[in-house]
């Protein structure tokens, strides 16, 4: 008898473990099995991410010009939210130039532009990954000879099973649009 109790005991405190592990939906960008490594030096699968609204992009952290409002437009389309679905939301940058982009440099980067964790993560990976993942997106980018980067500059909404909900190409400024389907998701 105790041996049963024992039994359904530890199937009940697994179940939520187990109810968590169902499948990822065949479009999921969770599919793709790579790691990223944030700016406080930890390493996890992007799969983590899963169970949260994210709202994603690249960029690179010695950009002058446009990542710079890319990052500004990410913090006010998270503006545009009530405090509570503020808190629903995560934001994950990851990097285009993992060689520059440190966890030093991603980090200074946070402090730089007053970046909140643990809503938000910059992050690094292996240059074959940030590839995988910037073709996964959409996004596309090439290193140019000076080092910089040529780039394409989009907000990418999540759901919490990773599927693209949405994106917006509006650079600078709230795309209104785009916020509603921000604010739909988190509902």
């Amino acid at each position: 008898m105790k041996r049963l109790l024992f039994l359904l005991a530890s199937l009940l405190l697994a179940a939520p473990v187990l109810a968590d592990q169902k499948p990822l939906p065949g479009d999921s960008v969770y599919q793709l099995g790579i790691k990223l490594t944030d700016q406080d030096g930890h390493t996890w699968p992007l799969a983590e991410r899963r169970g949260r609204v994210q709202l994603v992009t690249m960029f690179y952290s010695s950009c002058t010009m446009v990542c710079p409002m890319i990052i500004d437009t990410m913090k006010a389309t998270r503006a545009t939210l009530d405090d509570a679905s503020k808190q629903k939301l995560d934001l994950l940058a990851v990097s285009f130039d993992p060689e520059r982009d440190t966890v030093d440099a991603l980090h200074a980067y946070m402090g730089k532009r007053k970046l909140d964790a643990p809503r938000w993560t910059l992050a690094r990976a292996k240059p074959q990954d940030v590839r995988a993942l910037s073709a996964l997106l959409g996004l596309q980018y090439r290193q140019l000879p000076d080092g910089e980067f040529n780039h394409s500059s989009e907000l990418i909404l999540l759901d919490a099973d990773g599927r693209i909900l949405a994106k917006t190409t509006v650079i600078g400024k709230v795309d209104p649009a785009f916020a509603a389907k921000v604010k739909e998701a988190l509902r």
